[in-house]
């Protein structure tokens, strides 16, 4: 019986086989077919049209244009003018076996999958030189079976009809070397800035080294970048000796070389290239390398808002000063509230004086920005809009962190009696959010910023100071947090990219909403309620001024007046403005002849100029009503949080201000 059944086991063993040779062989039929029909449909499309057809552009959400990547940037030049050690360096680096194989190496290939498999996928590709030119030249950059199968269809056919040299003067000519090069004649000038028969030995390979993926191997992304290329710098150079198309002599001399630092391309000057670069640094955030983004063709639809980034642009340009520090920093953000689409972004004047974003790179210390946080804490532990405190300046508390006396100034030391927390929200009353902020928790309030939306990458310590701003976020985190004020507690991802279509119309990526409900509304109506007396009667009267509609906000102002902020919202909108020095020990006093810069100036104007604009033709909508505050009795709140001896404040700094100077 046993034996039977071992008889059983060979005989399914012989027809696994069978089936498994039958399978590969109807495979291989099919495929042989599928190859055969693409070989009569497959043609050559003109290699002249290449780069102009393959730009990228990124547009509004209405579809107008914001800009373009990957523009035509090339000079065509005849192989007869590239030097021998140029092309020697190229074939050294990408095939070196270009001129004694056919236009698809299966050797390369079965190297390739082998390199691979050991590798866990970081092995290199197995495309000879007329691969790369066919799929370069006149195929999308997607990998799938029908665009490798059209990659070896095209390569045969460029075989038949063109000679090698041919062949590898197009493809010199045609392919990417990053920073918005194409061909090797533009690819020398701008990394060496020199023709390309000027090349050294060393400078053609690293050349060489770097078209292989621009966007890794480019030393001006990084020192893990140099540290790559050199690896393979020292690969090319070596190639080059092993095939003898440079001496011994020539070997040992070639050493690694300078290399240009990277120029900005003019098509990002003004304020347009923060858009543009925090846009292209967004698409490689989701795997869209620098050789996609330049010879894709794709269309980049945006959350952006023309009539909006119009508006925020005008509203600097009107409101800030002409005469003004070199190192002034301004930083807009605006968002949706409930979606997270970014409508407008201002990160700077000239993005080819300076790369560094404002609104998304820079950071600036908060101030009383983050109070609507503390504000939020004591409302999520009981604690009413109508609670008394007392705002006498100075106080001193004690900071167990740093386990010393915390002293807390009033702006000017001015001096308020009892009063709610209406009132000190309005003025900005650091002496009741201090103690405000100890009572509901100082973890808690560092909790409520994350949740509204300042993330993990922003340092926050729950000391007493917490509720004064002394963290440095960027302006797009507060931004977001106001967002999530405006749509009552419903945080969402703030995002930029909305689509990406092929240049055939494909979808590529969608972008998606996403929220999460972080506070409850009727904790958000009361926050919004007090926050709605900071522009009406407290330290912001210029973002009201002819506004026309309901709107909340909170102004921001840090010691010595090296930042301020104002962010506000309306149902529909939440934005925020910030000013600041590069320097954040110098102060924003006397800039536009103001004797003090605080939130409730510059930036509460900007914040108005740029509001207005946006929203014409929006309909107003009003925020919905309190739901704690009528009818609730005070609660005494005045002795609270315990106080040290006053004698142990020693004013060193110019505190946060608490109104409108």
């Amino acid at each position: 019986m046993a034996k039977g059944i071992e008889w059983d086991r060979e005989g399914i063993k012989r027809l696994a086989l069978r089936v498994l040779i039958f399978g590969g062989g109807v495979g291989f039929i099919l495929a042989a077919v599928g190859f055969i029909v693409a070989y009569f449909t497959v043609s050559i499309p003109d290699p002249n049209a290449f780069v102009n057809s393959q730009s990228t552009i990124i547009q509004y959400a209405d579809g107008q244009e914001v800009g373009r990547l990957g523009s035509e940037n090339r000079t065509i030049v005849k192989l007869a003018n590239i030097p021998l050690h140029v092309r020697s360096a190229v074939l050294a680096a990408e095939d070196r076996n270009y001129y004694s194989e056919s236009a698809i190496s299966p050797q390369g290939i079965a190297r390739a999958i082998w390199d691979n498999i050991r590798s866990l996928g970081n092995g290199g590709g197995g495309s000879t030189i007329t691969q790369q030119y066919a799929k370069t030249a006149f195929l999308s950059p997607e990998r799938t079976v029908i665009r490798k199968v059209k990659e070896f269809v095209i390569a045969i056919k460029l075989q038949q009809q063109m000679s090698k040299d041919q062949i590898l003067e197009n493809y010199l000519n045609t392919i990417y070397f990053g920073r918005g090069s194409y061909g090797i004649q533009t690819a020398s000038e701008v990394y060496f800035g020199r023709s390309v028969n000027q090349l050294s030995i060393s400078q053609a390979a690293v050349l060489a080294s770097i078209l292989n993926a621009p966007g890794f191997y480019d030393p001006s992304y990084g020192p893990n970048n140099l540290k790559r290329l050199q690896a393979r710098f020292q690969y090319v150079i070596e190639g080059m000796h092993k095939d003898k198309s440079i001496t011994d002599a020539q070997y040992k001399r070639a050493k690694f070389p300078a290399i240009k630092d990277r120029v900005t391309s003019g098509a990002l000057a003004g304020p347009k290239g923060y858009l543009i670069s925090w846009v292209v640094h967004e698409l490689k955030g989701l795997g869209f390398t620098e050789e996609q983004l330049q010879t894709g063709g794709y269309v980049i639809k945006t959350t952006l808002e023309k009539k909006a980034q119009t508006a925020a642009v005008d509203a600097v340009d009107k409101i800030v000063p002409k005469k003004i520090p070199n190192d002034l920093k301004v930083g807009l953000v605006s968002i949706r509230p409930g979606t997270g689409e970014i409508v407008a972004m201002y990160g700077g004047k000239d993005y080819l004086v300076s790369q560094l974003n404002n609104a998304t790179q820079s950071i600036a210390q908060a101030g009383s920005t983050y109070k609507p946080f503390a504000l939020l804490a004591a409302l999520e532990q009981g604690i009413p809009l109508t609670s008394i405190w007392n705002g006498k300046s100075p106080k001193v508390y004690e900071d167990l962190g740093a386990q010393k006396p915390y002293p807390v100034f009033n702006y000017s030391n001015e001096q308020f009696g009892n009063i709610d927390l209406l009132d000190a929200t309005a003025h900005s009353v650091n002496t009741v959010f201090v103690p405000l902020g100890i009572k509901a928790g100082v973890d808690n309030v560092v909790d409520v910023a994350r949740r509204a939306g300042i993330p993990s990458t922003v340092e926050m310590i729950g000391t007493p100071s917490i509720s004064l701003g002394v963290s440095s976020p960027h302006v797009i985190d507060v931004a977001n947090s106001y967002a999530t004020f405006a749509a009552n507690g419903l945080y969402a991802k703030p995002f930029i990219i909305k689509e990406v279509l092929g240049a055939n119309g494909g979808v590529f990526y969608q972008g998606s909403i996403s929220t999460q409900q972080v506070f409850q509304p009727n904790i958000i109506s009361d926050l919004t309620y007090a926050l709605e007396q900071v522009p009406q009667r407290g330290t912001s009267s210029y973002a009201l001024a002819s506004f026309g509609r309901p709107s909340a906000g909170k102004t921001g102002t840090t010691t010595n007046n090296g930042a301020a902020w104002y962010n506000g919202y309306v149902p529909q909108l939440a934005t925020s403005v910030a000013m600041f020095r590069t320097d954040a020990t110098l102060s924003l006093n006397g800039i536009g002849g103001l004797p003090s810069v605080t939130g409730g100036t510059f930036p509460a104007m900007i914040w108005n100029a740029y509001m207005k604009n946006a929203l014409k033709g929006v309909p107003v909508e009003n925020f919905a009503p309190p739901a704690n505050v009528n009818g609730t009795d005070p609660v005494d709140m005045t002795n609270a949080v315990p106080t040290l001896d006053p004698a142990l404040a020693i004013p060193t700094t110019t505190p946060t201000p608490t109104k409108k100077k």
